[in-house]
């Protein structure tokens, strides 16, 4: 299979980075159109009892997140990629699927440690893993082993 759109979500962890590494790697050996996804999102514990989440909690987490996707998108940028991205609230399973499916992507790249213990993935979810179940195409987990 040829690997024409590739997404990577971008959450500008330590695993983040390594996958942003082996994006560009892959992309630039594939002259593949490069997208960066960094999902703001918001533990559950700070939704209210009415069910939202107050505005300027939100808000911060979306500049937060904002600066975390800009910062992929230079590091990419400097390669001489063209990367573009995009920032989205939300879960971030559901929002890599839908974006995946709307920009018809390829391979999706994520970031993973693997120094979590199985129950420590498990308690908490693992993105990665819940991506092999939804994902609408090639999944390249980058691991971060240190």
């Amino acid at each position: 299979m040829k690997y024409q759109r590739i997404l990577l979500a971008y959450n500008g962890s330590k695993e983040g980075r390594r996958a942003l590494l082996e994006c560009a790697d892959l992309a630039g050996f594939l002259k593949a159109e490069t997208h960066l996804l960094a999902v703001a999102s918001m533990p559950p514990s700070l939704f209210l009892t009415e069910g939202f989440v107050p505005e300027e909690l939100l808000e911060e987490e979306k500049k937060r997140t904002q600066t975390v996707l800009d910062e992929g998108i230079r590091k990419l940028r400097e390669g001489g990629f063209n990367a573009n991205g995009d920032l989205v609230v939300g879960e971030p399973v559901e929002e890599i699927c839908r974006l995946a499916k709307a920009l018809r992507t390829d391979l999706i790249v994520v970031g993973h440690n693997q120094h979590h213990s199985f129950a420590a993935r498990w308690w908490k979810g693992s993105v990665g893993a819940s991506l092999l179940d939804y994902a609408p195409c090639s999944i390249l987990i980058a691991l971060s082993q240190t």
